[in-house]
């Protein structure tokens, strides 16, 4: 046998073995990355006793998180593109298992609120590069799969983060519910460490310089928006209306200095590729319709079907549970019937779901709910896998992470503005001195407008994907 066919035999197994621990510690990443977005929400009532402060002090326990990933996560990414994705993963791990540990040894809330801003800054890091770095993992041919899977455990991590921290607090304290991640974060260290390749670089003399100022005023943005949509819990007044007004001005000042720099963070001239520009309007509308169920499920299922919080609690399970469920398989479907067809479909879905929603509930009751939430997650899981894989699976080598950054920042842009905009209409729609002063009848008034609303949304969603055309077929990588 000849030499070099017998060594391609060899490495073939090894080669599978390596991508196999790799898969196995990128959805580790992912899982920890969202288990530390829902574990906290369920500890805030404990904070707010042990700390001796206020709702609206305790919340920057969960704000802070959500705030790192908001605006670091396109600069992660580009920053993996320039430096070497793996390396950086290997540091927002590290980042994440310091920031857990400084969580549950923190001794006073500022302490606490500036760990949580650090655990969320190596979670933006593991989340953004877990999808850029699946193309480096895996074959292009099981991206689709590769893609489900991650989304799975997404789904796991925002399913298990509310019982296991409420186990964890009863039986260990709030300290418990930070201090958990870390052996598992330790493992994903390892596991990345070993089943990952070694970054390749090109020469140094040809790799282009970080954007500074690109990201801090991007960052500064993406932090302007997000708290003009979260400031005040659904009420908008002067302070949220002075954000939005900052973030507007950065916005402008952005795009004006990303089109004068030499090596801009973002080439404005990317956001004119169809397949590019498809997936980030579709994902940022899809998340803004999934956040609507979160926000307004409990409103509905408490004031107008009269569940109490453990029956909300099941009745809200639900939906991750068969969104972990479908991940795979829809990952799967994307392999074997293309990435374009399948976004069609899982639209179509959600598009139907959102119907459901905004006419079953009123007529059958808690069934009626649950049924339409059974239609709804494997919808989205089929689009965000088709999605996903659309978008990197022809994305040069030099343009991965900033790309899957570009995704996740599209995706936490639409939970943000799904849990204050259409909160805001769910809000209006049950008119009344308040939600919870509002009759059955009228918050299943607003149940109902509010997911014709998400319907018209998803309908948009549907339209643009539609208009798109076929995905390109070839790499459209350009020097960055």
């Amino acid at each position: 046998m000849p030499v070099n066919i017998q060594h391609s035999l060899e490495a073939a197994p090894m080669r599978s073995a390596s991508a196999r621990w790799g898969l196995t510690g990128l959805s580790l990443c992912m899982l920890l990355s969202s288990l530390g977005t829902s574990i906290a929400n369920v500890g805030l009532p404990a904070l707010a006793q042990a700390f001796s402060a206020s709702f609206q002090q305790v919340q920057w326990v969960v704000l802070a998180y959500l705030l790192a990933i908001t605006t670091l996560s396109v600069g992660v990414g580009r920053l993996g593109d320039l430096f070497g994705r793996r390396r950086l993963l290997l540091v927002g791990i590290a980042l994440f298992t310091l920031g857990s540990a400084a969580c549950g040894l923190a001794s006073g809330l500022p302490g606490l609120i500036a760990a949580r801003a650090v655990q969320g800054s190596g979670a933006a890091i593991m989340m953004t590069l877990s999808l850029a770095l699946v193309g480096e993992a895996l074959p292009k041919d099981r991206t689709g799969s590769a893609m489900g899977l991650l989304g799975t455990m997404s789904a796991v991590g925002t399913a298990l983060g509310p019982s296991l921290g409420g186990v964890l607090i009863a039986g260990f304290g709030w300290r418990a519910i930070f201090l958990a991640t870390l052996p598992f974060s330790v493992l994903a260290f390892a596991i990345i460490g070993r089943g990952l390749p070694p970054d390749r670089f090109r020469e140094t003399g040809d790799r282009p310089r970080f954007d500074m100022l690109g990201t801090l005023l991007l960052a500064a943005t993406l932090a302007a928006y997000a708290l003009a949509m979260t400031w005040g819990r659904g009420s908008f007044g002067p302070l949220n209306a002075a954000l939005l007004l900052a973030a507007a001005a950065g916005a402008g000042l952005f795009v004006y200095v990303q089109a004068k720099v030499t090596s801009p963070l973002i080439r404005l001239a990317m956001l004119r590729e169809p397949v590019l520009r498809t997936g980030l309007l579709t994902n940022m509308l899809v998340a803004t319709v999934m956040m609507t169920t979160l926000v307004v499920g409990p409103f509905y299922l408490a004031g107008a079907l009269g569940l109490d919080a453990a029956g909300i609690g099941l009745a809200m399970a639900v939906g991750p549970v068969v969104s972990a469920l479908s991940g795979v398989p829809a990952g799967r479907l994307v392999d074997r019937f293309g990435a374009r067809l399948m976004t069609l479909a899982g639209l179509a879905i959600m598009i139907l779901a959102a119907l459901l929603l905004a006419a079953l509930p009123l007529r059958v009751g808690i069934a009626g709910y649950i049924v339409a939430l059974m239609v709804l997650t494997p919808g989205y899981a089929l689009f965000q896998a088709a999605n996903n894989t659309a978008v990197m699976r022809d994305i040069g080598p030099d343009r991965r992470g900033l790309v899957s950054g570009m995704l996740s920042l599209a995706r936490n842009l639409g939970l943000v503005t799904g849990a204050s905009a259409m909160g805001a209409v769910f809000a209006f729609a049950s008119r009344a001195d308040g939600i919870a002063t509002s009759t059955p009848d009228v918050i299943a008034t607003g149940m109902r407008i509010t997911f014709g609303l998400s319907g018209g949304l998803l309908l948009l969603a549907l339209a643009i994907a539609m208009r798109a055309g076929q995905p390109r077929t070839g790499g459209t990588s350009t020097s960055p």
